[in-house]
């Protein structure tokens, strides 16, 4: 049976959670491949977290981001969580993925491998077609590395390097509130370790350095939210099912 075209006003769905955290999502795409994309209000401005799939305009559906400054900043270049970054003038991405923000082309962000009917539960409305689908890169962004802070004014928000899902993969760390925005590293559900730019190794170091951090919350790049305790337990469970 056909899948049926959503409106663009249904496209994405708004949640307000703690700590000045929305996520928004985009639940006609299934668990698995959708794309978590997270708010945070800053006193001088704001931050984004991903920006999803890209085929619904999403500042002009979600209104909350247009209402301030917003940081847009990459987790990673996969195409879940890209494909709106050009709507924001203020795109940060790390430096080990710059090539692939500047040319999103469909086999380095994963697309040519993921992106099909399967993936969905309803459809874009249209323009959008599964076979046009690109990602326009953003006009301008910045380079992050790991150790930079994100500050909001009143929210500082640490990047940790987390390399092993893809070169670039960050994580994003707020001390004073003990939350973290993990990306695609680690999260509550089947984790992706052999893409074309994986690395295990990378991926070992990367999971002991988030063992480091006394985490109370946990938003990963997609499923739900998770505690700290929680995060320590899956962990460990991947570097013990990955010890040689």
């Amino acid at each position: 049976m056909a899948l049926v075209r959503i409106t663009a006003d249904r496209w994405y769905e708004v949640n307000r959670l703690d700590d000045g955290v929305t996520h928004i999502q985009e639940p006609w795409i299934k668990p698995f491949f959708r794309c978590n994309i997270w708010h945070v209000r800053g006193r001088d401005r704001d931050l984004l977290v991903d920006s999803g799939l890209g085929a619904v305009p999403l500042r002009k559906h979600v209104p909350l981001l247009s209402e301030r400054h917003v940081m847009a900043v990459a987790s990673h270049t996969h195409f879940d969580h890209i494909g709106a970054h050009h709507e924001f003038d203020d795109c940060h991405v790390h430096r080990a993925e710059a090539d692939i923000m500047t040319d999103p082309r469909a086999e380095w962000t994963l697309a040519d491998l993921f992106l099909n009917e399967d993936m969905f539960d309803g459809l874009p409305p249209e323009p959008f077609a599964l076979g046009e689908y690109a990602i326009r890169g953003p006009a301008r962004f910045s380079l992050l590395d790991g150790g930079d802070v994100i500050d909001l004014g009143d929210r500082r928000f640490e990047v940790i390097h987390t390399p092993g899902h893809s070169p670039g993969g960050i994580a994003l760390w707020e001390e004073a509130t003990g939350v973290l925005f993990s990306g695609d590293i680690i999260y509550d559900g089947p984790l992706i370790e052999d893409a074309y730019h994986s690395d295990l190794d990378d991926y070992a170091r990367s999971m002991e350095r988030l063992l480091e951090l006394p985490v109370r919350v946990v938003h990963g790049g997609h499923f739900p939210s998770f505690s700290g305790e929680h995060l320590q337990r899956l962990v460990r469970d991947w570097l013990e099912s990955h010890a040689q």
